[in-house]
């Protein structure tokens, strides 16, 4: 099976590395094209086009992967995932080559991908834990609107850094290799039945 996936980010950004290598874990035998379009209003106004390319290639599905809150966040705004879908949709709509909706499935993660990596207590805990230095994180921490900030602020207080995500997203993706507890994040689980060719009944 080829798959494509559209994400946020740059060619080596977090998103599109933690994805790859989630879905390659989950199914080694898929072939995967990606392409990362930058932040979030790119990747809204542009997924028509690209997913129209990836399919036009030869992918039999393409996953279009978000995060609910863009990199920037302003006091009093909450984004919408109704508006985002019903925005992305249009620019499907409008692709220059029409896009089969049944190869196309959209993922919003809420709020963004950090969401995911603090599922697995015990692979940030190796990340964050140095010989001298043992860290065993047991309760989700609280900030569910901005796991990014969570991290960062776990990062610092047992490493004396900040959370780079350009690095660090990575890592504590390389540490998880049992699925089970990220399956409880309902969009982790839509991303992991498409991969798996699985049912789900996240929508």
């Amino acid at each position: 099976m080829k798959i494509g996936m559209i994400t946020e980010g740059g060619p080596q950004g977090s998103d599109l590395k933690v994805c790859e290598r989630f879905a390659r874990q989950l199914n080694p035998n898929i072939d995967i094209r990606s392409i990362p379009l930058g932040n979030k209003r790119d990747l809204i106004d542009n997924c028509g086009t690209t997913a129209s390319l990836l399919i036009e290639q030869g992918c039999d599905l393409v996953l279009i992967i978000w995060d609910l809150y863009p990199a920037w966040r302003e006091k009093g705004q909450r984004p919408c995932r109704t508006q985002d879908c019903e925005e992305i949709q249009s620019s499907l709509q409008n692709a220059n080559v029409k896009v089969p909706p049944h190869n196309v499935y959209l993922i919003c993660i809420e709020a963004e991908l950090e969401e995911w990596l603090l599922y697995d207590l015990s692979a940030l805990s190796s990340v964050l834990s140095t010989p001298t230095h043992p860290v065993n994180i047991r309760k989700k921490p609280k900030g569910e609107t901005n796991p990014k900030k969570v991290l960062t602020k776990l990062f610092k207080e047992n490493t004396g850094r900040v959370y780079n995500n350009l690095y660090d997203a990575e890592k504590i993706a390389n540490k998880i290799s049992n699925f089970d507890k990220l399956k409880k994040c309902p969009s982790f689980l839509r991303f992991f039945s498409k991969i798996t060719e699985k049912i789900c009944d996240y929508q």
